[in-house]
C-alpha cells in the first residue's frame, strides 16, 4: 500500500489493544512499514518478535515513535543518540524538554505528533 516503506521503533510496545502504542503497531503494519516493538519484558506483540532494548537493534532505523513518559525516555537518551533514528516522535504524554534537548545536540529530528493521526493524514 505504502511506496514509501520505512523501519519504525515503537518505544513502549503494548499488547493491550486499547493503548495506542498497540494502535500505532498495527497501523504501521497496514501501511506496510517494517515495526519493530520494543519493551523490556513483553516477547511477542501483533505477531511481530518484541526487541528488549534499544542498543540491540543493527541498521538504519528511519523512525523512532516514544509511547514512554519523560521519566523513561531520560534513561534511554544515549541509547537513543546511538541508535541515531531519521527523527523522533514525541506522542501525546512523552513530551520530554531534557531529551529533545538532547537530540538537538545531536542532529536529531524530533518533533511532537501523534503517530496515529500522521497515518491517519497520510504525513508519516
Amino acid at each position: 500500500m505504502s511506496h514509501n516503506r520505512k523501519r519504525v521503533v515503537v518505544m513502549g510496545a503494548s499488547h493491550k489493544p486499547e493503548r495506542y502504542s498497540n494502535q500505532a503497531i498495527r497501523l504501521l503494519q497496514e501501511h506496510g512499514h517494517e515495526v519493530i516493538p520494543v519493551h523490556p519484558r513483553l516477547d511477542e506483540v501483533e505477531g511481530l518478535q518484541v526487541v528488549h532494548a534499544l542498543s540491540k537493534i543493527a541498521g538504519a532505523v528511519d523512525t523512532l515513535t516514544l509511547y514512554i513518559g519523560p521519566e523513561r525516555s531520560s534513561a534511554i537518551a544515549e541509547a537513543i543518540v546511538q541508535l541515531r533514528p531519521g527523527r523522533v516522535i514525541f506522542n501525546p504524554g512523552s513530551e520530554s524538554p531534557e531529551l529533545e534537548a538532547r537530540l538537538d545536540q545531536a542532529g536529531i529530528a524530533h518533533e511532537q505528533a501523534c503517530t496515529l493521526v500522521l497515518l491517519r493524514t497520510g504525513q508519516f
